[in-house]
C-alpha cells in the first residue's frame, strides 16, 4: 500500500458560530440573577454601557447604534446596512437567530477588539447614595459555622492541656450534619497537631455534651440518645415522655421501626401498640442532623422569570415578565458624541466604537432572550390550560419537539430557554422545564404526563385504607379501573420517586 499527500480544492457548507452568536445563546440560558450579575459585570467593564434608573429615560434620544467614523471622513450614519436595531417580531419564529448569522461575516472583519473589556468606567456624583455600598450594606452577614459555634462554648470547658487540645482536633472532624464519623485512630495518625488516643478519648463525652443536643454522635442511634438525654436533664422538657421505653425503641429497635414491625417489638417489650405509637410520635421530635440547626445554608432563592395570571375578561393566562432589565440599559449619550467629532483623539474613539458594540450586542441578546422565552412560555400555557384549570393531575405530556416545531426555532434553543428558568402561576412557582415531559394515553383516549400519572397514583395511595394499604399489584388494579394500564414495576418505580414506602410500612395498628 502506498501513501502520498497531494493539494486540492472542494467547496462545502458549514455552519460557524461566532463569539458574539455563542454569547447570545449563553445570556439565553442563564437564570434571572445571573443575568442580573453578567450585566453589572458588564457595567463595570464597558464604560458606555449606562442603567437609567427607573422609568425616566436615556439622556439623548439619539439611536444607540451609528456606524464607524474612525476614519474622520465625516460620514456619519445611523446605521449600517448590517447593524439595524433588533425588532423581534411576536408572529416570526425564523427572527430567533437570523440576524446573528447574517452579521457574522461583518463580525469577523471588525478591525478593533477589546475581549478583556476595560475597567474604565466614567463616575460622577448626583447627589444620591452609592447603590453598590447600601446593597453590601443590607446583605445579610455571614452565619455562623457550627466549628465556630462549638469551639466557642469548648472554650468554657475546663479540661487539662492535652484534652483542650485534642477536642479542638475533635470538633475540626465533626461534618456539616454534627457527627463524627471518623474513627478516633484515624484522626490521631491524620491530625497536623500531635495528640494522644487517651486525650481523644476523654475529650469526646464533653464535646457530646454541647450545644446543639446530639452533636459528635457517630450514628443515628448515639445521636438520638444524646438527645433524650438532654431532654431528660430539663424539667420542663421532660414532661409527658416516658425515657425508658423511649431509649429502649432507640437502643435496640430501630431497624424494626423502620419496617413497620410494631407488633414483634410490643411482643419483646411486654407494652401495648398505643403506648411505643405515642414514643415513636415523641421521638420524631427529634433531630437526626443536629449540625444543620447551627450554620445551615441557606435555601437559595428562586426568582420567577414570568408570572402567568388569569384573565376573567379574556377567559385567558396572560404572561407578565419580571425584572427585565432589557428598557434600562443604554449606550451613553455622551461617547457617541465624542465619536461623531472627527476632531476626537483616534484611538480613543476606535476603543469607545469597540465598547458600542459589545454594549449593543448584549442589549440585544438580552431583548432576543426575553422574546424566546415569552414566546416558550405562551406555548406552554396555552398547551397546559387543563393544569392551571384542574390541577396537577392533567397535566399533558409535551415534548420539546413539538414546541420547537410550532415556534420555527430548534429544540436546543428550546432547552436553552427553559434551562433553570422559574414561572409563578396561580397553581405555585414551578421550574419551566416541568411542563416539558412523555406520557401515555388512557383509555378514554385522554393524554396524561407521566407527572399526572404520579399525582394519580399518589391520589389513590392518600385515600387507601391505612390499617389494610394496598400493595403494588392493588395499585395497578386501580389505575387501571381510572383507564390507566401500567407494569407493575413501573408502579414500584414511581412509588419511590415519590418517597412512599412498601404497603407493609404504610400499615397503621
Amino acid at each position: 500500500m502506498q501513501l502520498s499527500q497531494s493539494m486540492g480544492m472542494r467547496m462545502e457548507q458549514k455552519q460557524l458560530l461566532t463569539p458574539r452568536m455563542i454569547q447570545s445563546m449563553e445570556i439565553l440560558q442563564l437564570p434571572l440573577m445571573a443575568l442580573e450579575e453578567r450585566i453589572e459585570q458588564e457595567l463595570q467593564n464597558n464604560p458606555v454601557l449606562e442603567m437609567r434608573e427607573g422609568d425616566g429615560e436615556p439622556e439623548s434620544a439619539e439611536p444607540d447604534v451609528i456606524k464607524d467614523d474612525v476614519n474622520g471622513d465625516g460620514a456619519v450614519e445611523k446605521y449600517s446596512e448590517d447593524e439595524r436595531p433588533m425588532v423581534v417580531k411576536e408572529n416570526d419564529p425564523s427572527a430567533d437567530f437570523e440576524r446573528l448569522a447574517k452579521i457574522s461575516d461583518y463580525l469577523e472583519n471588525e478591525e478593533f477588539s477589546n475581549p478583556a473589556g476595560s475597567n474604565f468606567r466614567v463616575s460622577s456624583y448626583d447627589g444620591e447614595r452609592d447603590k453598590k455600598l447600601d446593597a453590601m450594606a443590607n446583605t445579610a452577614a455571614r452565619g455562623i459555622t457550627l466549628q465556630e459555634h462549638l469551639l466557642g462554648q469548648w472554650a468554657f470547658v475546663e479540661t487539662p492541656p492535652g484534652v483542650r487540645a485534642a477536642g479542638e482536633v475533635l470538633i475540626n472532624n465533626i461534618d456539616a450534619d454534627g457527627y463524627l464519623r471518623t474513627p478516633l485512630e484515624q484522626i490521631q495518625k491524620e491530625s497536623k497537631t500531635p495528640v494522644k488516643l487517651e486525650d481523644l478519648q476523654a475529650a469526646l463525652k464533653p464535646i457530646q455534651g454541647l450545644e446543639p443536643a446530639g452533636v459528635g454522635a457517630r450514628d443515628l442511634q448515639e445521636c438520638w440518645l444524646l438527645q433524650l438525654d438532654a431532654l431528660e436533664r430539663d424539667v420542663e422538657m421532660a414532661r409527658g415522655h416516658d425515657f425508658d421505653l423511649e431509649r429502649a425503641l432507640v437502643r435496640d429497635h430501630i431497624k424494626d421501626l423502620s419496617m413497620n414491625r410494631y407488633p414483634q417489638i410490643s411482643k419483646r417489650l411486654g407494652r401495648d401498640i398505643e403506648d411505643i405509637k405515642a414514643a415513636v410520635k415523641r421521638l420524631g421530635h427529634l433531630h437526626p442532623y443536629p449540625g444543620k440547626l447551627i450554620g445551615g445554608e441557606d435555601a437559595p432563592p428562586i426568582t420567577p422569570d414570568a408570572i402567568i395570571y388569569y384573565d376573567e375578561d379574556s377567559d385567558k393566562y396572560e404572561i407578565e415578565m419580571t425584572n427585565d432589565p432589557a428598557p434600562s440599559l443604554y449606550i451613553s449619550g455622551r461617547w457617541r458624541k465624542y465619536i461623531k467629532d472627527k476632531q476626537g483623539d483616534k484611538p480613543t474613539r476606535e476603543f469607545l466604537m469597540n465598547n458600542i458594540r459589545n454594549a449593543r450586542w448584549l442589549i440585544e441578546s438580552i431583548q432576543q432572550r426575553k422574546s424566546t422565552i415569552m414566546r416558550v412560555i405562551r406555548a406552554v400555557v396555552d398547551a397546559q390550560r387543563d393544569f392551571f384549570d384542574r390541577g396537577p393531575e392533567h397535566l399533558k405530556p409535551l415534548p420539546m419537539i413539538n414546541v420547537a416545531d410550532q415556534l420555527g426555532i430548534h429544540v436546543a434553543t428550546v432547552s436553552r430557554a427553559v434551562s433553570e428558568k422559574w414561572i409563578q402561576t396561580p397553581r405555585g412557582v414551578f421550574p419551566l422545564r416541568r411542563f416539558f415531559s412523555g406520557g401515555t394515553t388512557s383509555a378514554e383516549g385522554e393524554e396524561m404526563s407521566w407527572d399526572a400519572v404520579k399525582e394519580k397514583l399518589k391520589a389513590i395511595i392518600d385515600n387507601e385504607d391505612k390499617h389494610n394499604p394496598l400493595n403494588d399489584d392493588e395499585i395497578v388494579e386501580k389505575l387501571k379501573q381510572q383507564g390507566i394500564e401500567l407494569a407493575r414495576r413501573t408502579v414500584a418505580k414511581y412509588r419511590k420517586i415519590l418517597d412512599i414506602p412498601t404497603a407493609r410500612q404504610r400499615r397503621e395498628f
